[in-house]
């Protein structure tokens, strides 16, 4: 069957060769940073081996991936063209912060794609120059990604799903929706931790560090101040 939509329309044109489902997701895989295919499939983990191979030759052949050996390994980035693609991928996920938010279902949590997003995107800066180790334990996770262990040492976060047999500077206990919610934007830690969907375990110093150290999204801060443009406009019609 012809996937066109038999128009000459650049916009019907782009959507042809780049909205196909899980494109854009791989897309914004190897905008943040995945080359391997391995690192790549952890940000995508529901989607298929094979056809993941399949998007990543289609986005070879239009000139948005190059393929490089490094080694006996395969690596993967972006063309010029891929890079291009990048405001439109943000634009995406803000889009989405604003108008769409976290309204997640049960189905739709992983524990295993939040914890490669954390690690990715932690504060390396914001840490201090001795070792950190975090111990996630999440109450409610698919069985094998109830426990999580970030390690954070001379630069490098580290993220691993068996005990490396480290102190843990911090425990944080959690339900995987309140670290998500955190992680989003759509609550803050003062909120899940009230609500005791949350604990953090350790010294009360590296406790009162550890959300400058993680960071958030990079869409939450969109999230939050839809929320709170919400909660204006509420208060202002409540007050007619």
């Amino acid at each position: 069957m012809d996937d066109s939509y038999g128009q000459f329309c650049t916009v019907a044109r782009a959507a042809e060769a780049l909205c196909e489902r899980w494109t854009p997701l791989l897309v914004r895989e190897l905008l943040c940073g995945s080359k391997r295919f391995n690192d790549l499939h952890r940000g995508v983990p529901r989607m298929s081996t094979s056809l993941l191979s399949q998007r990543l030759r289609h986005l070879e052949e239009l000139g948005v991936v190059r393929r490089t050996a490094n080694g006996k390994v395969w690596e993967y980035s972006l063309t010029e063209a891929g890079e291009d693609l990048r405001p439109i991928i943000m634009a995406l996920g803000h889009w989405g912060a604003r108008w769409i938010g976290s309204r997640l279902r049960d189905d739709e949590l992983d524990a295993g794609l939040l914890m490669w997003d954390v690690r990715r995107f932690v504060c390396i800066a914001e840490f201090p120059p001795q070792p950190v180790v975090i111990h996630f334990s999440f109450r409610d996770a698919r069985p094998g990604e109830c426990a999580w262990w970030l390690l954070v040492e001379q630069g490098v976060a580290d993220l691993c799903r068996d005990d490396p047999g480290r102190e843990p500077t911090l425990v944080v206990d959690a339900t995987v929706r309140a670290l998500t919610d955190v992680w989003s934007g759509e609550r803050s830690p003062g909120d899940v931790l009230q609500a005791r969907e949350l604990r953090v375990m350790g010294a009360p110093v590296d406790a009162q560090n550890l959300w400058r150290w993680l960071g958030t999204s990079a869409f939450a801060i969109t999230r939050r101040q839809a929320l709170q443009a919400a909660r204006r406009s509420r208060t202002e019609q409540s007050a007619l």
